[in-house]
């Protein structure tokens, strides 16, 4: 049995009710690497770019990063 790790930015955004384009100028991270961790296909996060999601976003880094089962 693996299990992979998946980002739940979407869900926490909408939760916010923020755009991609609201967080990106919050953040400082381009538009194109919050989509790429938005749809699960990013490989890596540096913890500097998870403690400003964190940070923009008021929430914990468990809100973000989920294990999951395969």
């Amino acid at each position: 049995m693996s299990k992979t790790i998946k980002i739940n930015l979407d869900m926490v955004m909408l939760q916010r009710k923020m755009s991609l384009t609201e967080l990106s100028e919050r953040v400082g991270i381009t538009m194109a690497n919050l989509s790429t961790l938005k749809t699960g296909k990013a490989k890596a996060i540096r913890f500097s770019t998870l403690l400003a999601l964190c940070e923009a976003l008021d929430c914990e880094p468990g809100d973000l990063i989920q294990l999951e089962e395969d």
